[in-house]
């Protein structure tokens, strides 16, 4: 039986569920059930042991408005036993000081509550001057920028899935 992969994203322009669909499409079959956060309950967490969580860093480093509200959510969730990966989309020249902030709050929140972080993604060949989603160096999941490198989303995102299939093992 094929283990089930629970991407949740919200989106505000509609970049970061483009992303979701490509990461989806990248997994191929029907790996990967797309959740838009929005539409999300607490619930909708406990079917897949595998989860993939999208969210764009919106104004100065927040969180965008649907994970915004979800956020509180996030403390009833137990996340023991869950192997989570994250993407984020954001812009690091207009918002160098916060590239990609969004998933770093989201990733550790998460992580308090058990999960466990895959899919650690090198700081190599961006430009930007901080981040809450930098652990050890890295980012903690796949950082695209679409405003600035949206050449390079396809086979970042290409090189990311392939490291996530080891990484969950499947």
């Amino acid at each position: 039986m094929a283990k089930k992969i629970g991407l949740f994203y919200g989106t505000q322009t509609g970049k970061t569920e483009s992303v979701a669909e490509i990461i989806r499409d990248e997994f191929g079959g029907d790996v990967v059930t797309l959740n838009d956060i929005s539409q999300a309950e607490a619930a909708d967490f406990d079917e897949y042991e595998y989860l993939i969580i999208g969210c764009p860093t919106w104004n100065i480093g927040e969180l965008q408005s649907d994970w915004e509200g979800f956020f509180p959510e996030l403390d009833e969730i137990d996340f023991s036993g869950k192997v989570v990966a994250y993407f984020g989309t954001g812009d690091q020249l207009g918002y160098g000081e916060n590239f990609q902030d969004a998933i770093g709050i989201i990733e550790e929140k998460i992580s308090q509550r058990g999960g466990k972080t895959v899919g650690y993604w090198s700081t190599e060949g961006y430009d930007f001057e901080a981040s809450k989603a930098l652990k050890n160096g890295k980012f903690v999941g796949l950082a695209i920028d679409e405003d600035n490198q949206s050449d390079l989303t396809n086979e970042r995102v290409k090189a990311w899935v392939t490291q996530l299939k080891t990484e969950f093992g499947l």
